[in-house]
């Protein structure tokens, strides 16, 4: 039977609620105060205490300390008339669990203990546990796994260029720094540049500096990534996103190993390692001739693909634990545990966004984490019914690029019109994204 404890001056309250709980076969204790309510906690252990905030002596937030002094394991529900957000924000940051205001919504507060409840089973079940800290090295153990490993053990000491393949959130950066920290370039510079995250004549002066006056608003001398690279290694990300000008001075810098900063004179020397990534298909580049055939074979000398999550999935049961580790150094935070019903959902969920998806997902259940054991219920959004399916009515009429338009709207509608989101869904980059919409509407 489940013991509830409900603290409120209020007599008419308490004796509701308590009958009310009592013919739910709950063991119901009732206080009039902090005070008396901790004497009886300390004893009686409830698994849930409903606690009013106003009160005669101490309020019921200055009481959450004493409660949890007396009784860890107790789940604790702050009640009040008063709606201010203070209250609610110090409730929270005292370790409460949930807020709920008067007048009581009985239906509301069924749900809330019921929740606090779900969190004690959980903690009597199995659990994984979660590493003191997350080392900034590689984890999985699929086969596909073993085989990056083994190829980053093979080309580390080398000067060969590197492409590294894979949908977006696989960690392809982090592969890359793999490779940089396992060759003799570990102790110099470790640059990344995203490609696709500027207009064109930013990208130049980002990857090969400027001088002063190069162009309107060039007020000083910059340095590019090239050369702040130096005899390190050049991080170059979807790359595949280039303009066929860039494109151009790219493959003279691999071929001369030598650049010149935008308005400069004098040619800067470079031994900068490039590894590169893309989540195209370069394939269908090259056909297309929007991606220089030459260039492309300069970079892709070692090509590294790593699989989406979905298909090593084995790899979540140390992927879990190490991104926890992670994020509970970012977060200050410190949960220990998994559940194993929640355990079973993240590696049951096929992780779209691949391996960013995950850490986000896990950083904001540890966020949001009332105690040292993340619950299934932190993980809700994860429930996707596998019968669900997207029906389209066939259109014979619509060219292949008509069809691309109206799959890329659907996904947009479906998230909420989060470009970014539909990028992960979709696995294309944002440059992509807008040039197929532009297409669209230029049809």
């Amino acid at each position: 039977m489940s013991k509830l404890l409900i603290v409120d001056d209020d007599a008419g309250i308490s004796r509701t609620l308590q009958l009310h709980y009592q013919s739910q076969e709950f063991e119901v204790s009732t206080a009039n105060c902090v005070d008396a309510g901790v004497e009886i906690a300390h004893t009686f252990q409830p698994d849930v205490i409903v606690l009013d905030i106003r009160m005669e002596g101490k309020s019921g937030i200055e009481g959450i300390v004493d409660f949890k002094a007396v009784s860890p394991q107790s789940r604790i529900i702050m009640i009040t008339a008063y709606h201010d957000m203070d209250s609610t924000i110090s409730a929270m940051q005292e370790g409460a669990d949930e807020y709920i205001h008067k007048p009581i919504d009985i239906d509301e507060l069924d749900q809330a203990i019921e929740k606090a409840l779900q969190y004690h089973a959980s903690t009597h079940q199995d659990v994984v546990a979660i590493p003191d800290s997350f080392g900034r090295s590689m984890v999985g153990s699929s086969h596909a796994m073993k085989e990056i490993y083994k190829t980053i053990g093979r080309i580390a000491l080398t000067n060969a260029s590197v492409m590294i393949t894979g949908e977006s959130g696989t960690g392809k950066e982090m592969v890359a720094r793999a490779i940089h920290n396992a060759g003799r370039r570990e102790g110099s510079p470790f640059v990344a540049i995203n490609c696709a995250a500027l207009v064109e004549n930013l990208l130049e002066s980002e990857m090969f500096g400027h001088k002063k006056g190069a162009f309107t608003g060039a007020i000083a001398d910059q340095q590019g990534k090239f050369e702040l690279a130096c005899q390190g290694t050049l991080f170059l990300d979807e790359v595949g996103e280039l303009s066929p000008q860039i494109q151009a001075k790219l493959l003279r810098v691999l071929q001369e190993k030598e650049f010149t900063p935008l308005g400069g004179k004098r040619s800067i020397k470079t031994s900068a390692r490039i590894i590169s990534a893309t989540n195209i298909e370069f394939e269908q580049a090259l056909e297309d001739k929007t991606f220089r055939e030459d260039l492309f074979y300069r970079l892709q000398v070692v090509k590294i693909h790593i699989p989406p999550l979905r298909e090593r999935q084995e790899d979540l049961e140390a992927l879990i634990p190490a991104l926890l580790a992670r994020a509970n150094k970012e977060l200050g935070t410190h949960v220990s545990k998994v559940a194993m019903d929640a355990m079973e959902l993240l590696c049951a969920y096929p992780w779209p966004g691949n391996v960013r998806e995950l850490e986000n997902t896990l950083t904001k259940a540890v966020a949001l984490c009332p105690g040292d054991i993340l619950t299934s219920d932190l993980f809700d959004d994860l429930r996707v019914d596998r019968n669900d399916s997207i029906s389209l009515e066939p259109q014979t009429d619509l060219s292949l690029q008509d069809m691309e338009y109206r799959h890329v709207l659907q996904i947009l509608e479906s998230v909420g019109g989060h470009k970014g989101k539909a990028c992960e869904v979709l696995k294309i980059s944002r440059p992509r994204l807008q040039r197929i919409l532009e297409s669209g509407v230029a049809h």
